[in-house]
């Protein structure tokens, strides 16, 4: 038993004095029948050392779990708004603008009217984002951020003044005229009640909305301010609708949104 135990040994030590001899002889002289060997053991070294590879053989994906979880803090509702946003913006801006309409005349209606809900003039309200205010919007927004690019308190004032001035009245007076015109007005109608209300209406904003444009203009994103002035409107619709249910109330007009809520006497909504 010793014996073999010893032949064993000896023969196990030769052979690796052996490999040693050769794999020494193939980096000093040159290729031989070991070089294939030696170059696979360092293209494993090599595929050890590359996240990739290591990842492979360890039967995980660091590189892709790390930009999955990048990424997940993007997923959700928002992420996907954003991604909507970016790749539609005209659709989206229109749907968004559409629904915002939307719930502050049904929010309105449901604090001040002592009659039934009309569902007619929320589709009306619902239509003028969609198809008017939206779009409008999204090519005022990207039109004064081309034309006026900067950020600056002189600049900031250039795109205030724009907007009461141009844009604001503007699109007062198609929100006026496209309501209106749904419910059966004639243009001498419409003429007179654009002469009576108009003016008011932008005043009544006028009280408001130039802090809000300032905040937009100075520091929210362009393909965000539409968004941010729609919000404020929301806000501004509880408060107005807390101080008196028979005033004539303009919400979002100098912010370019032109929309009046709804009261029993407001003309923007009724042939009254």
């Amino acid at each position: 038993m010793g014996s073999s135990s010893g032949n064993t040994l000896k023969s196990l030590s030769n052979r690796c004095l052996l490999r040693l001899s050769s794999d020494t002889h193939s980096l000093f002289h040159g290729k031989t029948f070991n070089e294939a060997s030696l170059t696979t053991q360092r293209r494993g070294v090599y595929s050890f050392s590359s996240p990739n590879k290591l990842a492979s053989c360890k039967g995980s994906h660091p590189l892709r779990s790390f930009s999955t979880s990048s990424s997940s803090s993007k997923v959700g509702f928002l992420g996907w708004y954003l991604a909507k946003l970016e790749s539609n913006p005209i659709i989206t801006k229109s749907v968004t603008t559409s629904l915002i309409f939307a719930a502050a005349d049904f929010t309105s209606q449901m604090i001040t009217s002592a009659s039934s809900y009309d569902s007619i003039r929320t589709l009306r309200m619902a239509g003028y984002g969609l198809l008017l205010l939206g779009p409008s919007q999204h090519l005022w927004f990207n039109l004064l951020s081309k034309a006026l690019p900067k950020r600056d308190m002189l600049t900031t004032f250039k795109k205030m003044f724009l907007g009461q001035a141009v844009f604001g009245p503007l699109v007062t007076t198609v929100f006026f005229s496209y309501n209106v015109a749904l419910q059966g007005e004639n243009a001498e109608e419409i003429a007179a009640r654009l002469k009576r209300d108009l003016l008011p209406t932008l005043i009544s904003g006028a009280m408001f909305w130039p802090t809000c444009d300032f905040v937009t203009y100075k520091f929210v994103p362009v393909h965000l301010q539409f968004l941010f002035l729609h919000m404020d409107n929301l806000f501004d619709v509880h408060g107005k609708l807390k101080q008196s249910e028979h005033r004539v109330v303009g919400l979002d007009l100098s912010s370019c949104s032109a929309t009046c809520l709804s009261f029993p006497t407001n003309h923007c909504w009724s042939d009254t």
